[in-house]
């Protein structure tokens, strides 16, 4: 049989939600271990990650079904729901590659005011800095009081904007790559939800 018919896409289909479950299962699995080692104390953060891998889980195990028994209907939630992702994380990833320098402070800036107290110090303490772009605005100098810390102290603007252009490069290639396989699937998920699977009644509607 080619690879255009019935049982190719049916296998193309599990296979790429296959795929989607073990991602899933790798994000909450890797968001567990940074809070079982410390890595990570915001459980804002743990558990946004959670949350996605929780929903790429859900989709990938509802694609897989529809795919599996040729569910018309779930197969149908399963494209629109995966377009309206592709079009979220195809936006976020190009906005991530256009972004300039001071995007990124403006990003920096609304993101450390949105953080919590214990985790700017978790990040002042891994990164060896002190506040963002200012020296008073910062955990240890609000906890210790530590002047000859401030004066060689480095901030943590600084280092993260070192590392942020190639950081968001990575991210933007990772998700354009990502939202390329989604819409793989929903092709995927339109086509063989239109085919006819040979061993049903030849004159049953699909």
């Amino acid at each position: 049989m080619v690879c255009g018919g019935f049982t190719c896409s049916k296998n193309a289909l599990c296979s790429l939600n296959v795929v989607y479950m073990l991602v899933g299962l790798l994000l909450i699995g890797v968001a567990a271990w940074g809070k079982g080692y410390g890595l990570v104390s915001s459980i804002h953060i743990i558990g946004g990650v959670i949350a996605v891998g929780v929903f790429l889980l859900l989709i990938a195990v509802v694609g897989l079904i529809g795919a599996m028994h040729h569910h018309q209907v779930m197969l149908f939630f399963y494209m629109v729901i995966l377009f309206i992702v592709f079009l979220f994380q195809f936006g976020v990833s190009c906005s991530c590659l256009a972004m300039n320098r001071g995007q990124q402070e403006t990003l920096l800036n609304s993101t450390w005011g949105m953080m919590e107290n214990k985790t700017k110090e978790d990040l002042e303490t891994q990164l060896n800095c002190c506040g963002l772009f200012n020296t008073t605005d910062t955990q240890h100098a609000k906890r210790q009081n530590a002047f000859l810390f401030l004066c060689g102290c480095v901030l943590c603007g600084t280092k993260m904007l070192d590392h942020a252009t190639e950081a968001l490069k990575i991210l933007g290639g990772v998700g354009l790559f990502f939202s390329f396989t989604e819409i793989l699937g929903v092709w995927l998920a339109v086509r063989y939800r239109n085919q006819k699977d040979p061993r049903a009644n030849p004159s049953a509607f699909l």
